[in-house]
């Protein structure tokens, strides 16, 4: 499992963009799923994902 973990996080640090995007569209399916009704920390959750699998450095 460590091997698997490894290479998903080489592989998700070399497309940045693309990572950040996939958290992003999740997080407002999130809130779409939930009326916005915890958009905020469905927000910070999308943050906190976007900095852990590549310094969450793309622009929105």
């Amino acid at each position: 499992m460590s091997d698997f973990m490894d290479k998903a996080k080489d592989v998700a640090g070399q497309h940045d963009k693309q990572v950040d995007k996939g958290l992003d569209k999740a997080g407002d399916m999130a809130d779409q799923r939930t009326g916005g009704k915890y958009d905020e920390q469905t927000d910070k959750g999308v943050d906190k994902a976007q900095q852990r699998t590549g310094q969450g450095d793309t622009d929105r």
